[in-house]
């Protein structure tokens, strides 16, 4: 693997896109289908996600994030994903930290995000980055299955 490098674009890229589909279809899949997941569907429409980062291994895109107001004080954090051949390499934990300077440079003073119990691995690297769990935000507050995080900037 070459150096890896990161790209800001906005939630119309189409390589974002792409690993938008691809995790719609992930997460679909560990709860048993589409039907299980479609009140969280509303919240997740990539348009919605102004700021994007990329990461790429020379022109392959295998990774990204996104960045969303959710209040005046707090940017929610959006499709962390790093494709599998590319884990372990430390990547979302750097999409993460450029993110997050992000939304500290727009004025933000917390990062929230929402994921599920069945993360495991997505949980880990929240809470060692800081990440405390919270109690559900709306609308996870009324979904079956979100578990919810926050950071202080």
């Amino acid at each position: 693997m070459n150096t890896v490098i990161y790209r800001f674009t906005d939630g119309s890229d189409k390589d974002f896109e792409y690993f938008y589909r691809k995790t719609e279809d992930y997460y679909s899949s560990i709860v048993g289908g589409v039907k299980n997941r479609a009140d969280f569907v509303p919240y997740n429409i990539s348009e919605m996600i102004t700021d994007v980062l990329i990461a790429y291994d020379e022109d392959k895109p295998v990774g990204c994030t996104g960045l969303k107001r959710y209040s005046d004080n707090d940017a929610e954090i959006k499709r962390v994903w790093v494709e599998e051949e590319y884990r372990g390499r430390h990547i979302a934990k750097d999409m993460i930290l450029q993110i997050e300077k992000r939304a500290k440079e727009a004025g933000y003073i917390r990062t929230i995000l929402q994921t599920r119990e069945q993360m495991k691995e997505a949980i880990g690297l929240y809470e060692n980055m800081g990440y405390a769990r919270i109690d559900n935000y709306p609308p996870y507050d009324r979904l079956l299955g979100a578990v919810c995080f926050a950071k202080s900037l």
